[in-house]
């Protein structure tokens, strides 16, 4: 047995606006095709809405008026679990070009964000948090830093 790679990611989140507006506008990412669940959501891409193996995040909409469509698909959580963190989940990170672009871009939402280098492995990372406290860790090659 292997694990190849990553499919897909899913937030649960009490704000599906905040959090698509997130994931396309800050993240860059596309709304495209989504199984007609019976609970609120989108499904993000980046590139090509062909195939649902493309979706790269999966954006489960919490409805508190009528969560029953969500239990009976991924079991019942209480919503309150939302305003404490992620819990054990700490963070999903994505290689990324473009620094400058990104930089800019999170300036101009007035999206808070960390920065790091990374010793030996040519790396300069960005942190940033999406509108459910999920954290997103951006890796870009070290010599964006310099240029950007």
């Amino acid at each position: 047995m292997s694990i190849d790679k990553l499919s897909h990611y899913s937030v649960r989140t009490l704000d599906l606006e905040a959090t698509r507006q997130f994931y396309t506008e800050v993240m860059g990412f596309s709304v495209g095709p989504r199984p007609p669940f019976k609970f609120p959501g989108l499904w993000l891409y980046r590139g090509s809405h062909d195939s649902y193996d493309n979706a790269i995040v999966h954006i489960v909409g919490i409805d508190p008026h009528d969560p029953q469509g969500l239990k009976d698909y991924l079991g019942d959580r209480a919503t309150s679990t939302l305003t404490g963190g992620t819990g054990t989940f700490d963070h999903i990170a994505f290689a990324a070009t473009g620094l400058g672009d990104m930089l800019d871009r999170l300036r101009k939402k007035n999206i808070e964000y960390r920065e790091r280098a990374v010793p030996d492995l040519g790396l300069h990372q960005v942190f940033l948090d999406d509108p459910s406290g999920v954290v997103i860790e951006l890796n870009y090659p070290a010599n964006e830093k310099a240029a950007a």
